[in-house]
C-alpha cells in the first residue's frame, strides 16, 4: 500500500519543471507539479457529474465501505501522511498526527452517514403519501487552505461523497500532495469508483474556474475573507450553493477569578499552535486590569522556552511559516504595531519562513494588532476593566468566528459569552477547538453563516426534495 501510494500520488500531473512544491523549513524542493487549468477543470467536472448518478444509485453498505476502508487505511499509513504534512506545511510532529487523527475520525463519520435516515414522513390527504428526502445536490466543488490541508479538505469532501454526490478538489498550490493529491489515492485505494472524485492542482484561474462551471451545484471554501468574498461573487452570483468558512480575529477573555498558571498555557496554545495559523487563533487575548501584568508575564515565558527549528530532523514546538512570504508579513505587523504605540515584550525574531513566538502588550481599539487576523505566533494582549468593557471589545470586530472565557465562576462566563456575537464559544477554555462532530461555523467576515461537521454536513451537502404519492391521479375542475 505503501509504495503504491509514494510512487502513484503525483499521478499525470508529476512534471518536475513545473510548479514546485516547497519545504518551508528548508526551501528544498519536494516535488514538481504541472497547475491545472480551466480546460482541466471542465474535465473534472464533466467527468464527475457523469460518475455521480451511479455514485449514489449503489446501496448504502458499498458507499459505507469505502470510508470504512479509507479510515483503516489511513491509521495504517498514518507516518508517510504525517511526513507529508511536516514536510509540506511546516507541522511540528505532534501537530501532523493530531491532523491525522481528526481526519481518520472524519472518515469514520462520513462512514456513518449512508445509513442514517434520510427523510420525513409529513402529515397529508389520508389517501395520499407524503415525504421529504435529503437528495445530493450532484457536483460538490472544494476548495482548501493550507494550514490543515488534510482535515480542511477531507471534512467537506467525506461527507459530501457519503451523501452521494461527486467532489471537485482545488487545495491550495502550497499543499497540493498533502492537501489533495494523496487523499485521491486514498480514495482510490479504498474503492472509490473512478470519476467520482477528481483533485486539480492549480492557483486562482483553476479556482475561479470551479466556481463559475455550470455543472458544479455548490462551494464549499475555507480560507482568508479577501478570497471568500470573490468566491462568493463568483459562485453566489450564478445561484450556486456556498459554503464559506473564513477567518476570524477571535477573542480570550480572562477574567480576573482565573487561575494565572492556566491562564498562560490556554493563552500561549491558542496564540502559538501550528505557528498562529489557525483560522481559530487567540488572535486577542482580553485581561482584566487586576491580572494583566502578571499574566503577561507568565506568557512571556511560555514564549521563550518555546523550542523553534525545523521539524523534520527534531521535535519541536515552533516550526516554519508555510513560506517566506508569511513570515515577512508578520515581521511588517509587528513593526506596524509598534509603531502605533503597542510594546513588544519577547519574540519576532527569525528568519525567513521562522517567526520567534511574539508577546505584545498596550494593544488598543484601532491597531492593525487589534483588528487584523495575525496567522503567525503573536499574542496580542489587551487591558479591561469591567465585564461589559470585555464584551464590548471582542464584539468590536467584523469577524465573528470563535471566543473563550476563563472563569472559576461558570455563570459569569456563560453571561458574558451569551452577549458574544460568535459562532463558537468555549468556557474555560482557550478559542482553538473542532471535534468533527460539532457544527462549525461563523458570523460577519468568518463565513456566510453556514456550518459545516456533524449533523450539519446533511444541512450542507444535500437538498430537500418533497415527494407525494397517490395510488391513482384525480380529476381536477378545469
Amino acid at each position: 500500500m505503501r509504495r503504491q501510494l509514494e510512487l502513484d500520488m503525483a499521478g499525470p500531473w508529476l512534471d518536475q519543471s513545473a510548479s514546485k512544491i516547497i519545504d518551508p523549513a528548508n526551501g528544498d524542493v519536494l516535488l514538481g507539479l504541472r497547475m491545472g487549468t480551466p480546460a482541466d477543470v471542465d474535465v473534472a467536472c464533466d467527468a464527475a457529474a457523469e460518475a455521480q448518478r451511479a455514485w449514489f444509485d449503489l446501496p448504502w453498505e458499498q458507499r459505507a465501505g469505502v470510508f470504512r476502508r479509507a479510515a483503516d487505511l489511513l491509521e495504517q499509513n498514518a507516518d508517510l501522511y504525517a511526513g507529508w504534512l511536516i514536510r509540506e506545511t511546516g507541522s511540528v510532529g505532534a501537530k501532523a498526527g493530531f491532523e491525522i487523527s481528526v481526519v481518520v475520525k472524519a472518515l469514520r463519520e462520513a462512514t456513518a452517514m449512508p445509513s442514517q435516515p434520510s427523510g420525513l414522513v409529513l402529515p397529508s390527504d389520508p389517501a395520499k403519501l407524503s415525504f421529504c428526502r435529503r437528495m445530493p445536490l450532484g457536483v460538490v466543488g472544494v476548495i482548501s487552505p493550507f494550514n490543515f490541508p488534510i482535515y480542511l479538505a477531507m471534512r467537506a469532501v467525506a461527507p459530501a461523497l457519503a451523501i452521494g454526490n461527486a467532489v471537485v478538489l482545488k487545495p491550495d498550490p502550497r499543499t497540493t500532495v498533502s492537501g489533495g493529491l494523496l487523499m485521491a489515492q486514498l480514495l482510490k485505494a479504498a474503492g472509490l469508483p473512478d470519476g467520482v472524485f477528481h483533485v486539480v492542482p492549480g492557483g486562482a484561474e483553476a479556482g475561479e474556474a470551479l466556481c463559475v462551471h455550470p455543472r458544479i451545484a455548490m462551494i464549499q471554501f475555507t480560507g482568508s475573507t479577501a478570497v471568500g468574498r470573490k468566491i462568493g461573487a463568483l459562485a453566489g452570483g450564478r445561484l450556486k450553493k456556498l459554503s464559506l468558512e473564513l477567518g476570524g480575529k477571535n477573542s480570550l477573555i480572562v477574567l480576573d477569578d482565573a487561575d494565572l498558571d492556566v491562564a498562560a498555557s490556554n493563552a500561549a496554545w491558542g496564540a502559538y499552535l501550528h505557528q498562529g495559523q489557525i483560522c481559530m487563533a487567540s488572535g486577542r487575548i482580553l485581561v482584566q486590569d487586576s491580572i494583566h501584568d502578571a499574566l503577561a508575564e507568565r506568557i512571556v515565558a511560555k514564549a521563550k522556552n518555546l523550542p523553534m527549528g525545523n521539524p523534520t530532523i527534531g521535535e519541536y514546538a515552533i516550526g516554519p511559516l508555510i513560506d517566506e512570504a508569511q513570515g515577512t508579513k508578520a515581521r511588517d505587523l509587528l513593526n506596524v504595531a509598534m509603531a502605533e504605540g503597542a510594546t513588544l515584550l519577547t519574540g519576532g525574531g527569525g528568519e525567513g519562513a521562522f517567526f520567534e513566538p511574539a508577546v505584545l502588550t498596550n494593544v488598543t481599539p484601532g491597531m492593525r494588532a487589534f483588528d487584523e487576523e495575525f496567522f503567525a505566533p503573536i499574542a496580542a494582549l489587551t487591558r479591561f476593566s469591567t465585564d461589559d468593557e470585555a464584551i464590548e471589545l471582542a464584539n468590536s470586530t467584523e469577524y465573528g468566528l470563535s471566543a473563550a472565557i476563563l472563569s472559576k465562576s461558570v455563570s459569569r462566563a456563560l453571561a458574558i459569552g451569551r452577549r458574544l456575537q460568535t459562532g463558537l464559544l468555549h468556557i474555560n477554555d482557550q478559542t482553538v477547538g473542532d471535534e468533527v462532530v460539532n457544527p462549525f461555523g461563523g458570523r460577519g467576515k468568518s463565513g456566510n453563516g453556514t456550518s459545516i461537521g456533524g449533523p450539519a454536513n446533511w444541512d450542507e451537502f444535500s437538498q430537500w426534495q418533497w415527494v407525494t404519492v397517490k395510488h391513482e391521479a384525480q380529476q381536477y375542475p378545469f
